[in-house]
This record gives C-alpha cells, structure tokens and sequence, in this order.
C-alpha cells in the first residue's frame, strides 16, 4: 500500500479502500502504525509521516518505501532467521508467523528444516569509505538527509567507518557543513573517491553516533517528566537543569522536535521554541484529525 499511495499524492482514503481492501478503520489502524515506524533507531527524525487529511491519505518522510521492497535471496534468509528467533520467544504476533510461512514457500525452505545463516562481510561501499579514511582521501558523497528530506552533495574527509544500532555509519569533517558530521551509510546514494588528499586528523573524535548542532538548527527548550527522562540520555541535548529537567533540543527541522513532544504528550512540555510550537499545533492537529476530532480556536 505505501509505495502506491507515495506514487498516487492525493489519493482519498475511499481509492485506497477500494484498491487494497481495506476497510477505513483498518485503514487508520495500519497508519497509525506506519506513524510510529521508520529506520534504526527510531528517533523523530527516523520515523514516518502518515496521516489522512481531509480524507487524503498522507505518507511522507519515507522514499526507502517508494518501491516495492524486492530481497535478495540472503536477505530474506537473514530476515527469516530473524523472524524464527522472535517466534522462539513466544511473543510475536499471529500476523508474523503468517508472514513467516509465506517467506518461507516463496524460498522454498522445508518446514521446521534447520537454517545456518552464514553473515557476509561488509558491503562494497563500506569497505571503499574505510579505504578512503586510511589513505587519506576526500570523498564525494550523494546523501540524503530524511529529516530535511533533501538530497544534497557533500565532499567529506571520512575519518572512521563504524557500526551501531544495527547501521554503518561514517564520521569525518564534512567541508560543506565546515564540521564534524556521521552520515549512515545505507543512506548515501553516491560516494566515489576524489584525486585529493587530506592529512588524518591524528586524534579524531571516537566513532560514536551523535548530532553536530549547526547555527541554522531549530532550538526547543523542553522541561521533560521523570517518565521522559530517557530523552536526555538517547537524544544528543545540553542539559539546562537537572530538578527539574529541562533540556535544550537542537535539531535542523522543527518538525523533529514536534514529532517528539507529540509522541511524549503530557511527559513533557515545551517552554521555549516560536517554530516547534507551531510545528508540534500543527501535527497535533492532523493527528487529531485523523480521529475526526478538531480543536476549536
């Protein structure tokens, strides 16, 4: 359903209905779903868009959908064996093993037959950033940003390629942004090694995942409940005070710091920030909509 509603912008929820066959509580259900999905690891920059607005159903902030998914035959085996595990546990839902069984004809595998998964080594463009980073290289990246949803050209002198949270990612000073930047691999569409050379940095930064606030970023100070204290330790923030816990949110949309006030409705509460307070109306607004419930003026 979502690569043909990102394919088809103002589609009505009725010609979504009548093409998957859905019905519009089924619908909502499955948006509301795809509203707290996304990539690895999951913060508001990470995650979909989806809504319906006046009956127009709404998905954004997820081109990695816009074509049907197509797995190779390694990747539906690695994503079968990780299926089988959570199925071990007794805790998946009915829908998985469903999934599992269709998966499962569709390579053939004999029910109940035992897998040996073999994981290959890293991919060609892993491999061709970490050579770059030991020689010295500068490198021209295509990358796509999905909290600003823009492709842009950066030339990056890599410093380290690393994996975390499931992801590869590549650290170095971005000569486009004049900073420290990590770029996730997976979303890079281009990247080819350039003529020039730059110097190692001889102490770089360890090759952890985190934000590099830059001037035009968008500045939210946010007083978080003691149930949202966990913001302060996952997100990249300053910390204002400790009693109460406040802490000053940077991020280059402010559409990234409003997803996150929705998502912690009452845990948390935003004391200054003109543009996220607009923002997070504004997505309140169509979250609520999608209920049939409007908020007067």
């Amino acid at each position: 359903m979502l690569p043909w509603v990102i394919a088809n912008p103002g589609t009505t929820v009725q010609e979504v209905c009548d093409r998957f066959g859905y019905s519009r509580s089924e619908l909502i259900g499955d948006l509301n779903l795809v509203f707290v999905c996304g990539l690895p690891g999951y913060g508001p920059g990470d995650l979909m868009v989806a809504y319906v607005d006046e009956e127009e159903v709404v998905i954004d902030m997820a081109d990695y959908f816009s074509r049907s998914l197509r797995l190779s035959a390694s990747e539906a085996l690695a994503l079968l064996a990780a299926a089988e595990t959570l199925i071990s546990t007794d805790q998946a839902p009915p829908a998985l093993r469903s999934a599992v069984d269709k998966l499962t004809a569709a390579l053939g595998v004999v029910p109940d037959e035992t897998l040996a998964i073999e994981i290959e080594g890293e991919s060609d463009l892993v491999a061709a950033l970490r050579q770059a980073a030991t020689e010295g290289r500068v490198v021209d990246l295509t990358y796509t940003s999905l909290n600003k949803n823009e492709t842009t050209q950066r030339f990056v002198e890599p410093w380290s390629v690393f994996a975390t949270m499931g992801n590869w990612y590549v650290s170095g000073f971005c000569r486009s942004a004049g900073a420290e930047r990590v770029f996730r691999v997976d979303r890079i569409r281009s990247a080819n090694q350039t003529e020039e050379r730059f110097i190692p940095n001889p102490d770089p930064p360890p090759p952890v995942l985190r934000y590099t606030p830059s001037e035009g970023d968008v500045r939210a100070t946010i007083r978080l409940e003691p149930r949202a204290a966990w913001v302060a330790d996952y997100y990249p923030v300053d910390i204002v005070s400790t009693d109460p816990l406040v802490i000053r949110f940077s991020a280059s949309d402010p559409s990234v710091a409003a997803r996150l006030l929705v998502r912690l409705g009452g845990d948390a509460t935003l004391l200054e920030g003109a543009e996220t307070a607009t923002a997070t109306e504004t997505l309140r607004r169509k979250v609520l909509s999608r209920y049939g419930v409007t908020i007067s003026e």
